[in-house]
């Protein structure tokens, strides 16, 4: 789920935000978007035109070094986006495919390697998105958020977790609701 992409996201840069308060804004919005971003290719072909799950790396590295070289809201926010969209994109092989209904394994692609121009296999450790045990991933991801972050931030995920948990009781019959065309 796209919940549990952001919680991760949340998670990792949860430490920093405990030692250096004044970030959390930057930080909380560079791993929300970071999450959220490498999904915009669902209307294009959905985990190959915005994921980069190896080559999201030459982009993350170097954004980290310099926030730690230079601790700045910008650099930390680029930062966290850079590290969390690696981190979605890295992480979608460890579920099943990209498919509206990858519950019936029907396919072997779960994440597109640029560097060797395949898809990588699905791991099915997350059997689909939306799964329970997405949810339930999600809702332990989301608990370092909830512990550092006050205010809005909090709020988002709390919604957050209220929508994963929404989806993961739908799920399996939005393919049923889905009109043929957006298949």
């Amino acid at each position: 789920m796209a919940t549990t992409h952001v919680f991760a996201g949340l998670a990792v840069v949860a430490p920093v935000v405990f030692l250096e308060p004044a970030l959390a804004a930057p930080l909380a919005v560079g791993a929300i978007v970071g999450g959220l971003a490498p999904d915009v290719d669902l209307v294009l072909e959905h985990r190959r035109t915005f994921h980069f799950p190896l080559l999201g790396g030459l982009l993350a590295v170097p954004a980290l070094a310099v926030a730690a070289l230079s601790p700045s809201a910008l650099t930390a926010g680029v930062a966290a986006f850079a590290l969390t969209a690696w981190l979605h994109a890295a992480s979608d092989a460890l579920g099943g495919g990209p498919e509206m209904d990858p519950w019936n394994d029907a396919s072997e692609r779960a994440v597109y390697d640029h560097v060797r121009g395949s898809w990588i296999r699905p791991r099915r450790w997350i059997r689909y998105d939306g799964a329970p045990e997405d949810a339930a991933l999600a809702v332990a991801l989301a608990v370092p958020a909830l512990v550092v972050f006050d205010g809005w931030i909090r709020a988002v995920v709390v919604g957050g977790v209220v929508l994963s948990l929404a989806y993961a009781l739908l799920r399996r019959r939005l393919v049923e609701w889905t009109p043929e065309w957006l298949e």
